[in-house]
């Protein structure tokens, strides 16, 4: 029985989930929308949430972090400098995610997530 364990593990080892979840944050910040699977989408939104309340702090610890969870020093710094202002005021909530339809060679749900204005 799986009580009081959280999160998918999608089929794979520790290190090859934590390397999914970062390449997936690391693109979202990047580009503020992706389209993935819904099962990856839900499971990103927990990350992603997270990385941008810890940002909120904008302190030095806060921007080590981040950049633990981040792969490219310039997508932390678009995060610091121009997602937190946006998002000061906003208590929660900051990514959207909207259904697109089954993907065709599997059909794996497909959604887009993005974040929110």
């Amino acid at each position: 029985m799986r009580h009081q364990k959280s999160g998918r593990r999608f089929n794979r080892d520790t290190d090859s989930r934590k390397a999914l979840m970062r390449g997936l944050c690391t693109s979202l910040l990047e580009s503020g929308r992706i389209t993935t699977t819904e099962a990856r989408a839900k499971e990103l939104r927990r990350w992603v949430e997270r990385l941008i309340t810890t940002a909120k702090d904008q302190d030095l610890n806060a921007r080590r972090r981040v950049s633990e969870e981040v792969s490219k020093p310039e997508v932390v710094e678009r995060l610091f400098s121009n997602l937190i202002p946006r998002l000061a005021e906003r208590p929660g909530g900051y990514t959207r995610i909207i259904h697109k339809g089954p993907r065709h060679g599997d059909s794996a749900p497909m959604v887009i997530i993005e974040l929110v204005d």
